[in-house]
């Protein structure tokens, strides 16, 4: 039995239906809506929460619309020490909080959050990410990490003046993390507590102080409930914040809309960095607005409490060591990266 031959119009029509179906499947494809949820621990009014949805809207519109993100703001999706496990069991689909609110879980990373005398939010933002390319904590492996922005230097903030280190004796200080630390080297009562905890415990004298940014006496109002900022920037740590996303939620993007985020997120270290800055000088003015004091510590004074806190940065090797992490090199690498970015940022 012979085959039929296929005529030329029979062969074209195949031929261009193979290519329409192809189109329309690329075109559908390209049409398809990415609808996220983001986590935010930040008030809505606070300038970073105002960054992070910034962030979010740029990825809309240079998506054009491909990629739709409701952002909740406040801890309103996940409480702030809940933020991150919320991203990896898919709560949320990206978040952003502080990795110092589940002390112990990113062991690595916490060589970030030490009393290292950082200068200012650029450089903290800058130092963090730099690290996280540089030694890529397995830790943060369960989720895509888009970036990290860190704050300028924690200072200490309380009710009574505190000029030396025998004003810390028995204070109970607001603290997360290794800051916890530091306020027990220096004398005083660590206090875990959130953020959005200590306007109320300031002003009920659950606590006598807290340790933070000064950006937070305006961002959380805190200035209202204090009397008195010492400036011990000589030991100034930070605290690392996190903007990570469901590494599942992240591999099902199509790759030309990963390139874009990714695009954007560089762009966005830079504005949560220059934020930081902008939020501190303004919690400066609002807290010297209110006539509360800022209490400069002498030269001799800065030695002091520098040599106090020296054991925390001892025993965060020690521990990272103990884990089979390389404390030493990463105390080194933070060291250099903040004196490399301390002289080419202001």
């Amino acid at each position: 039995m012979m085959r039929r031959k296929l005529s030329v119009p029979m062969v074209l029509f195949f031929v261009l239906s193979c290519f329409m179906s192809a189109f329309f499947s690329i075109s559908k494809a390209e049409a398809a809506t990415y609808n996220l949820t983001y986590s935010i621990f930040f008030p809505a009014t606070h300038g970073q929460a105002k960054a992070g949805e910034a962030w979010a809207r740029e990825v809309e519109k240079r998506t054009q619309g491909r990629v739709k993100i409701t952002v909740f703001s406040a801890g309103t999706l996940t409480p702030a020490d809940q933020c991150y496990d919320g991203v990896v069991k898919g709560i949320s689909d990206i978040g952003m909080s502080c990795f110092a609110y589940t002390r112990g879980r990113f062991p690595l990373t916490e060589v970030l959050d030490l009393p290292l005398g950082y200068p200012n939010g650029k450089v903290a933002t800058r130092v963090a990410n730099d690290f996280y390319r540089r030694f890529r904590p397995r830790e943060l492996n369960d989720v895509k990490v888009l970036y990290l922005h860190a704050h300028g230097p924690g200072l200490l903030h309380t009710k009574k003046p505190v000029r030396k280190l025998e004003d810390m004796k028995g204070l109970k200080i607001r603290s997360t993390g290794l800051s916890a630390k530091v306020v027990s080297d220096l004398g005083g009562v660590p206090v875990a507590m959130p953020q959005g905890s200590t306007y109320e415990s300031l002003q009920k004298g659950v606590v006598d102080g807290t340790i933070g940014p000064i950006e937070v006496l305006k961002g959380w109002k805190q200035g209202e409930v204090i009397k008195s900022t010492t400036n011990c920037s000589a030991i100034g740590y930070t605290t690392t914040m996190f903007v990570v996303m469901n590494q599942k939620k992240w591999n099902s993007l199509p790759k030309d809309i990963q390139k874009i985020i990714e695009e954007i997120n560089q762009q966005w270290i830079t504005v949560h960095g220059n934020t930081w800055d902008r939020l501190d000088k303004e919690g400066r003015d609002f807290t010297l607005g209110l006539g509360n004091q800022i209490i400069p510590l002498s030269q001799a004074e800065n030695l002091r409490w520098k040599k106090a806190v020296s054991p925390v940065i001892n025993e965060f090797i020690t521990s990272a060591k103990a884990k089979g992490l390389p404390g030493d090199q990463a105390v080194k690498e933070t060291e250099k990266l903040i004196q490399k970015y301390s002289k080419s940022i202001k």
